[in-house]
């Protein structure tokens, strides 16, 4: 397979730069696969005087095929990250309800204690109402930012396959005027042997014509008497 050399090594470079760190919910693996990808392309053997180079399609299909493997594994992080905070928003409930259950009960020992109901009951309300607002405030923080991950490692996972795909069709469309270039130079070759061959034949047919006969060498009873 031959891909035309039309990218600068700049797009490694900036490539590597930008993924340094690495974005939420995508593993290190995928980015590494990716450059690995874009390492086979360019250390790919380059034809002197031309702007092609041939490029190994097992390598490029197999490349293809590990980041495919990597991209689930994200996936599944980022399902493993959504469950761990599930577990937090549990704990959390938990823990105000244990909050809400500590209250009334020191509510009621107030109660036993000094009999004043209104005073008890009020500072259960509030204690309540505040470990309430918390938990919700804390459930929807937690919501929005496992929503967020979930968007940014979509859209991510579309850009590494459409970037893949988009790979795979310039390499196939380099390929094609490659290999179109080569048989035309081929069949320009060929109808050059085919016509030296023709003039060749032409010339030993006319070298094969017997000599006409001259009149000095005709027979002697045919001249005048």
């Amino acid at each position: 397979m031959a891909r035309k050399n039309s990218s600068s090594r700049k797009g490694v470079d900036s490539t590597n730069h930008n993924h340094s760190g690495y974005s939420h919910g995508i593993e290190p693996d995928v980015y590494q696969e990716l450059a690995r990808l874009q390492e086979i392309i360019y250390e790919s053997f380059h034809i002197p005087m031309t702007r092609w180079t041939v490029i190994d399609e097992g390598k490029v299909l197999d490349q293809l095929e590990m980041i495919s493997d990597h991209v689930p594994d994200a996936i599944n992080r980022a399902l493993s990250i959504l469950e761990k905070e599930q577990e937090i928003i549990a704990d959390a409930e938990a823990y105000a309800q244990q909050m809400v259950q500590s209250a009334q009960q020191k509510a009621n020992q107030i109660l036993d204690q000094t009999g004043i109901v209104q005073q008890a009951e009020y500072q259960a309300n509030q204690l309540r109402q505040q470990v309430q607002q918390e938990c919700e405030a804390y459930q929807q923080q937690t919501l929005s930012e496992v929503e967020q991950m979930r968007r940014q490692m979509t859209q991510e996972l579309d850009q590494i396959r459409q970037q893949a795909l988009a790979e795979c069709d310039a390499i196939q469309n380099d390929a094609d005027q490659y290999a179109d270039a080569v048989l035309i130079h081929l069949e320009e070759q060929l109808d050059d042997m085919l016509r030296v061959v023709r003039n060749g034949r032409a010339q030993i047919s006319q070298n094969s014509l017997p000599d006409e006969p001259t009149p000095k060498n005709l027979p002697e009873g045919n001249g005048h008497n």
